[in-house]
């Protein structure tokens, strides 16, 4: 049975794991996708991100393109919810 006083996660996500990716959401906006790491990173350092943040995104593939930040949680090993509601 699940505690009603604390906030709800999907299987296999954690609290840390959903303001880690919010995180990212944040720095990175809506309006910045398709994009790469380089326009990630560029993003992310006019939004002033912080130093985990940038290193997060550092550390994504060179050439890989992504549609949003689910895809970019994924690829940095961040859980996610495998559906949405």
């Amino acid at each position: 049975m699940t505690d009603p006083h604390q906030a709800a996660t999907s299987p296999g996500t954690t609290p840390a794991d959903v303001e880690h990716r919010a995180a990212i959401a944040e720095a990175l906006g809506k309006e910045v996708w398709p994009a790469d790491k380089d326009a990630l990173v560029a993003k992310a350092q006019e939004s002033h991100a912080s130093d985990r943040v940038l290193a997060d995104l550092n550390r994504l593939p060179a050439h890989a393109q992504f549609t949003n930040v689910q895809e970019v949680a994924e690829a940095l090993g961040i859980h996610t919810e495998s559906h949405r509601f």
